[in-house]
């Protein structure tokens, strides 16, 4: 079974950043595992509560593992010799086929140290490599576009209505974001040529892909 590693930093960035393409590879068989690098802070009663939300978000969308490290929220430089041994233990146990992270350049220092860390462990270990947006991504040019329908980005966002802890995002931004992120990087006579249906899009960069040929059987 083909196998999809999704490295984040924060509970919510994976359903933010692509939850129509985890909800797409999960229903097509391929197992998704999300790994976050921390769970945030506790709630007023000493609950984790964003862990759990994030549990809830990944049964909705279909992945199949969600595992947290429990780096300190906003203190990831300090911590990266622990970060990378975590990774390396994830890396091991799920033996991806592809893996998805952070756009290195980043506004936001805990996802461009995940990024980075990421990076380093994943062109070791796995063939694939590849970066999502996320809303502080920092001149990024996609390579790869996940043109979905409405019916994928209405499991998206019962996925994000998930974290109400979140008070300070407007969840409803990221519906508009999906719905026009194409136009900028995408021609409109192409646009027109997609089939009808598929208006909403989710933003990548290869870092790597690697095609092997058939071998012709001896």
């Amino acid at each position: 079974m083909k196998t999809v590693l999704i490295v984040v930093a924060h509970p919510d960035d994976a359903e933010i950043a692509m939850g129509m393409r985890i909800h797409e590879y999960a229903r097509h068989g391929v197992r998704v595992w999300v790994h976050c690098l921390t769970v945030g802070t506790p709630g007023s009663d000493g609950t984790e509560e964003r862990r759990d939300e994030c549990l809830a978000a990944g049964a909705i969308l279909g992945v199949e593992n969600y595992t947290f490290s429990r780096i300190p929220d906003t203190r990831f430089v300090e911590n990266r010799g622990e970060m990378n041994g975590d990774l390396l233990k994830v890396f091991h146990e799920a033996r991806p086929d592809i893996v998805y992270t952070h756009f290195p350049e980043d506004q936001h220092l805990d996802h461009r140290v995940t990024g980075q860390e990421v990076t380093t462990v994943a062109l070791r270990a796995a063939r694939d490599l590849c970066y999502f947006r996320s809303p502080y991504s920092l001149g990024f040019e996609p390579t790869k576009i996940f043109m979905g329908t409405r019916e994928l980005l209405n499991v998206k966002m019962e996925a994000l209505s998930c974290f109400p802890s979140q008070r300070q995002l407007d969840m409803s931004i990221f519906r508009k974001l999906a719905e026009i992120a194409h136009r900028q990087h995408v021609h409109h006579r192409i646009v027109e040529s997609f089939p009808s249906g598929l208006d909403c899009a989710e933003l990548f960069r290869t870092a790597r892909e690697i095609e092997c040929a058939e071998q012709a059987e001896l």
